[in-house]
């Protein structure tokens, strides 16, 4: 870390970045009292979502907050590659929602949405129950888009898993790593940017290594990269080579990596026109993204994701929505699940602030992102962010990212961090 420690690094925009709120004033009692009969709807109980209703109840104890979600467990895709190459369980990273109801008073409605009505303010679910908002969160996560690369579909899912969205792809993905013969060979396709977690290919590729190296050494991985860089591309590499030798190739775009056609049926990748191929044993394919399919749906989208408000995170196309997380337009956020949890605090801070006539603060937001090269081998990159000039900018300075050549100790230290991150982060969202 560039300028002072992790540990002060985190105690000072706290776990999730809640540090820069507590001078919001959001719970004072006349803020209480405006907010008091407005009903705030919050879709999705992801990473933003599930932040945002808690912290809406946490500002404004009075207001009304209901949150719909369609699963009773959460999965969270942070941690998910620790449960693919079989360090973690799936039980390891499994969220539910009794303590957002029980300890917080959040209605949670297990449901999904098929329709947003932003004139008449309503929303309706899969259930057949429609209930009006005074303001709408969306935080709908990420889909994907099959049609950029013919020869596969959504339907091949089952046999080629993305595991981007943790759960039984997941399972599956694992399950294929296990079947696949010693000497087999892995095949991952990366997305091109912008994509969720974008340390996340490669973090799945170290976690597969791993488990290679212990139950199946002869096997070999290669990533296919629509990038011609990835996120701690250095870091990755130098670990790489002191870990697993030559059992990771990764192929940048302009050498083949651009993948052009896919062969479902034969595990198949075809590039550079059919001049190269690449057959694999288990194909995981991470189809480019865009922002959940109901956001798309409401028209909430100008492309493939929703432009918003970066001091407040509404939509700039449909006053009284904010849109969180993956799906919005964030300035220099990346989309993780670390800045759905700082923006999901500013939406909700903002809210309360809106609804009881007083004006935005200027939020400070950040995000801190580890990944495992082994079980205790850990990276990071950190950084603050500000508002400025319209745009979400990193702050000059702040933050920083792991040391190229450190030893096996600061490596050590760092995926000690890691699980602690997992567990503050899980802890200020869910707990």
């Amino acid at each position: 870390m560039n300028n002072f420690s992790r540990r002060n690094f985190l105690k000072a925009v706290g776990i999730g970045g809640a540090a820069s709120l507590a001078s919001f004033g959001c719970a004072a009692n006349g803020t209480a009292n405006a907010t008091r009969s407005a009903h705030v709807v919050v879709v999705g109980g992801g990473s933003g979502g599930a932040t945002a209703a808690k912290y809406l109840k946490r500002f404004s104890p009075e207001m009304d907050v209901t949150l719909i979600e369609p699963t009773a467990t959460y999965y969270t895709c942070y941690g998910s590659n620790w449960v693919i190459g079989g360090n973690a369980e799936m039980d390891d990273i499994a969220q539910t929602y009794d303590a957002l109801q029980e300890r917080h008073g959040v209605k949670v409605v297990q449901d999904s949405v098929t329709e947003v009505d932003p004139a008449r303010r309503s929303v309706t679910t899969a259930g057949g129950e429609t209930m009006t908002y005074d303001r709408l969160i969306m935080s709908p996560g990420i889909d994907f888009r099959y049609d950029a690369v013919p020869g596969i579909t959504a339907a091949d899912a089952d046999r080629i898993p993305h595991a981007w969205k943790a759960g039984e792809q997941t399972r599956i993905l694992r399950r294929q790593l296990e079947a696949m013969p010693d000497g087999g060979v892995f095949v991952m396709v990366a997305p091109g940017n912008p994509f969720r977690c974008p340390p996340g290919p490669y973090e799945r590729a170290s976690m597969v290594a791993h488990y290679f190296q212990r139950e199946k050494p002869r096997s070999k991985i290669i990533i296919l990269d629509n990038k011609e860089a990835f996120s701690k591309q250095g870091l990755f590499m130098e670990g790489w080579e002191q870990h697993y030798g030559d059992m990771i190739e990764w192929v940048a775009s302009s050498r083949g990596g651009q993948v052009e056609e896919i062969d479902a049926a034969n595990l198949r990748t075809i590039s550079d026109g059919g001049f190269t191929e690449f057959k694999a044993d288990v194909l995981n394919y991470v189809p480019p993204q865009t922002a959940g399919r109901i956001a798309m749906q409401t028209g909430l989208t100008d492309g493939f994701w929703c432009p918003v408000n970066q001091l407040t995170f509404e939509s700039t196309i449909h006053p009284g929505i904010y849109v969180i997380g993956d799906s919005s337009v964030a300035g220099a956020m990346p989309k993780s699940g670390h800045s759905a949890n700082n923006q999901a605090k500013v939406a909700a801070a903002a809210i309360v602030r809106e609804l009881a006539g007083e004006e935005p603060l200027m939020p400070s937001t950040a995000n801190t992102c580890y990944s495992l090269v082994t079980p205790d081998h850990a990276i990071s990159v950190a950084a603050v962010y500000a508002y400025k000039d319209g745009t979400i900018s990193g702050v000059e300075g702040a933050g920083g990212v792991s040391p190229m050549g450190a030893p096996a100790s600061v490596r050590r230290q760092e995926a000690m961090y890691t699980q602690g991150w997992y567990d503050g982060i899980t802890a200020d969202i869910w707990g």
